[in-house]
């Protein structure tokens, strides 16, 4: 595609310029020319050209300006012609040639073009289109997985990521910022969810294993491309509630946020008033650390006082006493369902609380 666009600039300037001229790769080949019957040919004088350490070099009457993107020599201009104009003319060739091929690869890139919809740069009316001039199947099911990381000196996510998915035309690795990078995997129509909690456990013991602490936002599958902006969002709010009510947990899936989705949707006026009624007097803040590691544990143990003291290595009794103790300050007695039930969640509803503290 880009020596159309090379050759379509070619025709665009032939009426201005009267010598003969075209734009040539590295290694002498003839990609676009003002003469079409020397397409596809060599050009005799591109080994010396390639020798001189000039930019601009004359030889044998024609005149050539090599093309440098970032320190790399992307494609010569030439003219058969040695007048001094000619480093004007093979100047604006190679500024708009690069120009056309930015353009080109900006709108046509197939990473640009999926980070385009993540971001919502895309309308959703011509997301279709773009997909098919992209070769992109459109009715695959695909997921998208965002993962945070700290920053690490020397460590790219990225290249790890696409060393771990290398499938360039189904998997799609997307760099957000320094922290951040996207992974739209596709799989299977008939696939196992199992696969995908895999595919994230292998992605944060990767990592672990070069020293990169990470956290997985997992979004839901989606059987759409226009749908993958919002299997983004879905990992995105995945990480943000799992930080609030599973902060240890290195992983949080959208599709299981649990209790944690229904209290970040509440508004923290009722959150506020439900927690007041469950511990007055402020009963909640005088429980010291070592209370509130027992109680984790015992949630952690199904209410198990005999299981909970073993993993403890207190003695039952022991346990017993501080559960009364609790139920003394709090008036809850955990060993009790439904007060577990009321504990368990007020617990969650004061994290949330507090998280909404710190961003304020």
């Amino acid at each position: 595609m880009a020596v159309k666009l090379y050759q379509s600039l070619v025709n665009q300037v032939k009426d201005i310029v009267n010598e003969e001229f075209g734009i040539m790769d590295d290694t002498g080949l003839i990609l676009a020319c003002s003469n079409e019957k020397v397409i596809g040919q060599n050009n005799a004088l591109a080994l010396e050209v390639m020798r001189s350490k000039d930019q601009f070099v004359v030889i044998d009457g024609q005149s050539f300006l090599k093309v440098y993107i970032k320190s790399k020599l992307e494609f010569i201009t030439f003219i058969n012609s040695q007048d001094k104009e000619n480093y004007k003319y093979l100047s604006l060739i190679s500024v708009n040639a690069i120009n056309m091929k930015t353009y080109y690869e900006e709108k046509y890139d197939k990473l640009n073009f999926i980070k385009g919809i993540i971001m919502d740069n895309i309308l959703p009316g011509d997301i279709t289109l773009r997909a098919k001039e992209l070769h992109l199947a459109n009715n695959v099911k695909r997921v998208v997985f965002l993962i945070n990381t700290e920053k690490a000196k020397d460590i790219y996510t990225h290249e790890i990521i696409e060393g771990l998915f290398p499938g360039k035309n189904k998997d799609f690795v997307i760099i957000l910022d320094d922290e951040s990078t996207v992974l739209v995997k596709e799989i299977k129509q008939e696939f196992d969810y199992k696969e995908i909690t895999k595919t994230s456990r292998i992605i944060i013991d990767t990592l672990s294993s070069e020293l990169v602490k990470a956290k997985v936002g997992v979004g839901t599958v989606v059987d759409n491309i226009k749908d993958i902006g919002r299997s983004y969002k879905e990992a995105e709010m995945a990480l943000l509630i799992g930080g609030i009510f599973d902060d240890d947990q290195p992983v949080n899936d959208y599709n299981r946020l649990g209790i944690g989705r229904l209290i970040y949707q509440l508004p923290t006026t009722s959150c506020t008033l439900f927690l007041n009624e469950v511990f007055k007097d402020g009963s909640f803040e005088s429980l010291d650390s070592e209370t509130m590691s027992t109680i984790q544990k015992f949630f952690e143990n199904n209410l198990n006082v005999s299981e909970t003291s073993r993993q403890l290595y207190i003695h039952r009794n022991t346990l017993v006493y501080r559960l009364d103790k609790i139920q003394k300050i709090t008036g809850l007695d955990l060993r009790m369902f439904d007060d577990a039930i009321i504990f368990k969640v007020a617990m969650l509803v004061k994290k949330y609380l507090d998280s909404n503290k710190r961003f304020m």
